[in-house]
């Protein structure tokens, strides 16, 4: 059948502002052609074979008055409180045990048929008998309340959850921030330990370098010492050699006189003189002796000099010592 065939057997259906679908052998609600009609507040879907609502009848606020009698329904869907104007609703013999949460919210509503449903014992309670009209205006105001209860009950488990969720988010957000904190405060210690490495490592480099200045100060002011050391004791020993060389042949020369004094003195004065050895001397002696006298002045003159530069090497001799 053609969405067209659909739409023209549903007007045939209308009289008025009502549609009556009952016994059409529906297994679902026609929902979008029953948008369609605005004016039919009242529809009958009684003696179908309909096992649930669509979420899309929700969107039916218009309606006024709703037969649901004699189907399979096991379920209403969770938002058929939206059904603001709803005013009637029939479901008597279904399959029905609970009604959703939003039912309480259905404040226009003045009559409830739910005989014949294996509802739960606490709703069953608050619906009655529905025997009459009466009973069932009290069944719509008893029910109401009842799921009004438990809407409360919901918002308050729903308000508990919302608190408790609120809390945890508030204690993850402490959490967080204490996390933070501490992570922000390792990043500060890490970046002061760093700081004091660094501040540790140009101290060292600092000493170092002073220490192999003054090390090298020490090493300069030693050379300095050390060469002015030496240039002194080369100043001061440097003539040495030659004093020492004078002195030497000095002692040689006298030592060499005396000698010569000695033999003269032998070969002149003693047994020797006869000998042939001590002729030589002899006459050496005799024409030294005539050559002296001749030499007086000379000699007194050489013996002067000689006694002058004894005196000298004495002194310096003396001086070096101290």
């Amino acid at each position: 059948m053609s969405k067209n065939s659909k739409v023209l057997n549903l007007k045939d259906k209308i009289s008025g502002n009502e549609v009556d679908l009952s016994l059409s052998n529906l297994a679902e609600v026609p929902v979008r052609e029953l948008a369609s009609f605005t004016k039919a507040t009242v529809v009958d879907l009684s003696c179908n074979n309909i096992t649930s609502l669509p979420p899309e009848f929700c969107n039916l606020t218009h309606l006024v008055k709703v037969d649901l009698s004699k189907n399979q329904l096991t379920c209403l869907p969770d938002d058929l409180g939206n059904l603001a104007s709803l005013q009637h609703l029939d479901l008597y013999n279904n399959k029905l045990s609970v009604l959703p949460v939003s039912f309480s919210h259905l404040r226009s509503l003045k009559w409830l048929d739910l005989k014949d449903n294996p509802l739960e014992a606490v709703l069953a309670k608050a619906a009655g008998d529905c025997l009459d009209e009466k009973q069932c205006k009290q069944c719509a105001t008893q029910v109401l309340q009842h799921m009004r209860g438990l809407q409360d009950e919901v918002d308050r488990v729903r308000q508990k959850r919302l608190l408790r969720e609120k809390e945890l988010e508030r204690k993850r957000e402490v959490k967080q921030r204490e996390r933070e904190a501490r992570e922000k405060e390792a990043r500060k210690r890490e970046k002061a330990e760093e700081k004091e490495k660094r501040r540790k490592e140009y101290n060292a480099q600092m000493a170092a370098v002073a220490v192999r200045e003054q090390q090298k100060k020490k090493s300069e002011e030693k050379k300095k010492k050390n060469g002015q050391a030496a240039d002194k004791k080369a100043a001061v020993e440097k003539p040495k050699p030659q004093r020492s060389l004078i002195g030497l042949m000095f002692k040689l020369l006298l030592l060499l006189l005396l000698g010569l004094a000695g033999v003269a003195a032998a070969c002149r004065l003693t047994d020797l003189q006869k000998e042939a050895a001590c002729v030589p001397v002899n006459i050496a002696v005799d024409d030294g002796l005539s050559w002296a006298k001749e030499q007086e002045g000379v000699i007194r003159q050489l013996v002067q000099n000689l006694s002058s530069a004894a005196k000298e090497f004495l002194e310096s001799t003396q001086a070096t010592k101290n």
